[in-house]
């Protein structure tokens, strides 16, 4: 039995090397990663910078996965997903689980209660792969309402055992990829784009450590997690998230994240 899953996994990555170049490749790429791990959708997707990044390729059983993606997601909200947080650490690759590189606080975030969970996705597991210094492609699988399921532990780790090759393939397919639209997008970091939107639309002047931590709580970390990443204590993050909210005349997440999200918008939409 081993053998013959042995067999079909090496005629599946033999189909998937010869269709390298052409437009058969995410389909081929598709079917060998299937035969590790069982999954419901598959989208590619590639990061450049902070900028808005672009689909490469998707397939699904249940359409409703991917309906919040283009406005949404796309939109702004990438820049709250783990997984983009991953790209922005540079030279990416193999095999990471969501839920294992997500913030402490992630499940308790807006992000994910209202766009998140609108998609049905149950778990999601990404194929890294690093094209230049600035652009990371990611092929997501996802298990949603469809299977009903998580992935299981011989499933992870059959796509760890192959996490290099797969890794390599999508580079070689992709390694001329480049995006035209990043290129006259503004190189500024997130957050002094994001005080200089508040202060001309909204007038409220945050300062660079208050616009961080504002990130930092969207993104779904704890103050513990933000005072290690600001290596200050949990209790000057406290100071910080309170000043914060008072400039911005708000008292919760949710209003941080309403207050936020129509400026990511903004911010990246000709990124």
């Amino acid at each position: 039995m081993e053998l013959v899953k042995h067999s079909e996994h090496d005629e599946a990555l033999a189909n998937t090397i010869k269709a390298l170049a052409t437009v058969e490749l995410p389909r081929q790429f598709s079917a060998l990663v299937r035969g590790l791990a069982a999954f419901d959708n598959l989208i590619i997707i590639a990061y450049h910078g902070e900028h808005r990044p672009t689909v490469l390729y998707r397939e699904f059983t249940d359409p409703v996965v991917y309906l919040p993606m283009d406005n949404q997601y796309l939109g702004g909200a990438y820049l709250l997903d783990p997984f983009y947080h991953e790209h922005l650490k540079g030279d990416v690759r193999g095999v990471r689980r969501l839920m294992d590189v997500a913030p402490d606080h992630f499940r308790r975030t807006h992000y994910y209660n209202n766009y998140y969970k609108q998609t049905t996705l149950l778990d999601e597991v990404a194929v890294f792969a690093t094209i230049t210094n600035n652009i990371t492609l990611t092929a997501c699988f996802g298990r949603d309402r469809s299977s009903g399921s998580s992935f299981g532990k011989r499933e992870i780790q059959a796509l760890r055992r192959h996490e290099m090759s797969l890794s390599a393939l999508l580079e070689t397919h992709w390694r001329d990829y480049r995006c035209q639209d990043a290129a006259g997008a503004s190189s500024e970091p997130l957050e002094k784009r994001l005080r200089e939107a508040l202060e001309q639309e909204h007038g409220i002047r945050l300062s660079p450590r208050q616009a961080e931590v504002a990130l930092f709580i969207l993104r779904g970390h704890s103050s513990l997690a933000i005072g290690l990443h600001l290596e200050v204590s949990t209790q000057t993050v406290k100071v910080f998230r309170r000043q914060l909210y008072a400039k911005c005349n708000i008292s919760s997440q949710a209003e941080l994240f309403a207050l936020l999200m129509p400026l990511f918008a903004r911010l990246t939409a000709h990124g």
